[in-house]
């Protein structure tokens, strides 16, 4: 399994290996969810929140994105901000950093 910060940052899949931005890791990987929110990194903070496993974390993270976008309505149920920010629990066991 990923570290978290691998995960937190994976930018994609090549087959089983997990692309993960090595830049971005070094200057956020030991941020909590909420501090990446709070930076406006809601991918990430949702990939740290998903990582987690916390339901209060990702309803905290779409809650969050919700705000930024000026919106007191929408959809921020988990399968929404799955496809909205594109993560996904994959099983890989290797990363590449670009």
């Amino acid at each position: 399994m990923l570290s978290r910060e691998d995960f937190v940052f994976t930018i994609g899949y090549d087959g089983p290996v997990a692309v993960v931005d090595k830049q971005a890791k070094r200057k956020y990987g030991k941020l909590s969810t909420r501090e990446l929110a709070e930076k406006g990194l809601f991918r990430a903070a949702y990939s740290s929140a998903v990582y987690s496993g916390d339901a209060g974390e990702c309803a905290f993270v779409g809650e969050a994105y919700k705000s930024m976008m000026g919106r007191s309505t929408g959809n921020t149920e988990l399968p929404a901000l799955d496809r909205l920010f594109g993560v996904i629990m994959v099983d890989v066991k290797r990363s590449v950093y670009l």
